[in-house]
């Protein structure tokens, strides 16, 4: 295979220098998460000038800490809410079109442990292929006894009656951020991590843009926008509040976060290609049990939270639930011992108009647009599946309120990601992302690893010299956090692991920037993902 040309280069100081022309941008993004980068990416493929600057690093918070399903909401259909299952279904189609080495077909499985379960979700599930039309992935099969267990070894045989399979989609969240945010720079979009908007310009009561500051050298830096997209996530309420300030006019929160954390077990509790969903638990809540990059994700809970840290830390009894529930549906169920890391995200949970109740199990996945009066646009809610229906929505409200001129939509529909330019892995395209993390998600850009030094020098397993070397070179990457945490999943799937290989990543990574690859507080960040540091009483330290 002729290995592609040379990808485009994410050195800091040209990112910087760019960073520091005068010149008036058509927009600003602030937040380089899901929504920030699906944003910026429709934006520039429409023409427009875009930049957007990110406090952490792309996909830190909410984006990089998903179920990692691309799903059309099985529990969205139950609710009725069919315009928002045909939406999803619809984008999961475009997702994995246009990123086919980093999101796949997945079949779950239903068990069955009561005789009308099986006609219930089944018939639910038929509607559900129904509405996914042409875009189907698979169709959905009443299962027996035999074929649950089967297809889910380890599944708890007594009492079961047999199941339901049908289809939805995988990804790797993190990594689909990051193809995002260089699709975006490839078209020319200026797109900076590590760089904090600290403040809104306004003139004449008109959001006019931002200010901004490098976290690495403390340069602030001045940036005007004809528009700005406040994309922050579950964050976008302080940007509201300094434009509020700033125009005189009193702001109520729209987000209410709410916390889910993830347990990763060994593959052995799961030996299966096939996911487990348990749509009701004991307390009504739904539980997965995803194979993931040679692990099984468990998860997940919905807890209020009235703060915002940026490493939220999981909570006694919501390990004490996933482990319980999980326990009742597989016939040998993990223990804390059996934890290889646990991971936790805030969602953004949308209220409702003069709600202010602390319930999040009722409130809006779907996403929100506000417009102040300054102009300052607002997005936040949704879920990672829709990612390029909401960039899409964002804009429309742009040229409704004049904000913008008018450009055609669909510049995203059939466009492929950095990497996506490869075919279907292997003969059927449902295959779940079931094999060890490796080359398979660099796709097209694959080949081009085997030319940089390290190519055949293995760091850890599944990971090379070589890949970090890319990493800092082509993705953005600044410290071991940024690959052991994101360019390379170890850190979400086994926490002392990446402890481990941290010394010699650190040592590659500064060889390639020259900086301090911040490997101490690498070490304490990944400690909080190891669940023997979970007291009995309190959440772990981050």
């Amino acid at each position: 295979m002729t290995p592609r040309a040379d990808p485009l280069t994410t050195r800091r100081d040209d990112l910087m220098a760019r960073l520091a022309q005068d010149r008036i941008y058509d927009i600003a993004i602030i937040g380089g998460g899901a929504t920030g980068l699906g944003v910026a990416l429709d934006a520039v493929a429409r023409g427009f000038s875009v930049v957007l600057v990110e406090s952490d690093d792309f996909a830190k918070g909410t984006s990089s800490r998903a179920t990692k399903l691309v799903h059309g909401g099985v529990r969205y259909l139950a609710q009725g809410n069919v315009g928002l299952v045909r939406e999803a279904l619809h984008e999961r189609a475009m997702l994995l079109a246009n990123a086919p080495h980093l999101a796949q077909p997945l079949p779950f499985v239903m068990p069955s442990y009561k005789f009308w379960e099986t006609p219930f979700y089944g018939i639910g599930l038929k509607m559900y292929d129904v509405l996914a039309g042409k875009a189907g992935l698979g169709s959905t099969e009443f299962l027996g006894r035999d074929a649950v267990m089967r297809l889910l070894p380890n599944v708890q045989a007594a009492g079961l009656k047999g199941g339901v399979k049908y289809w939805d989609g995988q990804f790797d969240d993190a990594r689909l951020a990051l193809a995002l945010a260089r699709s975006a720079a490839a078209r020319g979009a200026v797109v900076v991590n590590y760089c904090a908007a600290t403040a809104l310009l306004h003139d004449g009561g008109r959001v006019t843009g931002l200010t901004c500051e490098d976290r690495e050298s403390g340069r602030a830096y001045t940036l005007r926008a004809r528009c700005v997209i406040n994309a922050a996530g579950v964050w976008v309420d302080a940007f509201r509040q300094k434009d509020g300030e700033a125009i005189g006019r009193p702001v109520r929160p729209m987000v209410a976060p709410s916390q889910g954390i993830h347990l990763v077990v060994d593959r052995a509790f799961l030996p299966a290609d096939h996911a487990l969903l348990v749509p009701k638990t004991a307390d009504g809540r739904v539980l997965f049990a995803v194979p993931w990059l040679g692990k099984v994700i468990l998860g997940t809970t919905d807890t209020p939270r009235d703060d915002l840290p940026r490493e939220p830390a999981p909570l006694r009894e919501e390990v004490e639930f996933i482990l319980r529930e999980a326990g009742r549906y597989l016939a040998r169920g993990p223990q804390r011992s059996d934890v290889r890391s646990v991971w936790v995200g805030l969602r953004p949970l949308v209220k409702p108009q003069g709600d202010d109740g602390d319930d999040t199990k009722g409130l809006s996945r779907e996403h929100s647009v506000l417009i102040s009066r300054s102009g300052l646009v607002t997005v936040t809610g949704g879920k990672w599946t829709t990612y390029r229906a909401m960039a899409e929505d964002v804009l429309d409200r742009c040229f409704a309120a004049g904000l913008l001129p008018a450009a055609a939509g669909g510049a995203t529909d059939h466009l492929r990601l950095v990497g996506g330019d490869v075919e279907a892995h292997g003969a059927d395209r449902r295959q779940s992302l079931v094999p060890a993390a490796g080359l398979s998600s660099y796709g097209s850009e694959a080949a081009f690893l085997g030319t940089l030094a390290g190519a055949d020098r293995p760091l850890a397993p599944g990971l090379t010299e070589a890949m970090v070397r890319f990493a800092a070179r082509y993705e953005y990457a600044r410290c071991v956090e940024d690959v052991l945490a994101r360019r390379h999943r170890m850190l979400f799937l086994d926490a002392q692991l990446a402890i481990e290989t941290a010394p010699a990543v650190a040592a590659v990574l500064e060889s390639e920037t020259g900086k301090d690859p911040q490997r101490a507080a690498f070490t304490s960040l990944a400690s909080g993902y190891l669940l023997p540091a979970l007291s009995a009483s309190e959440p772990s330290p981050r």
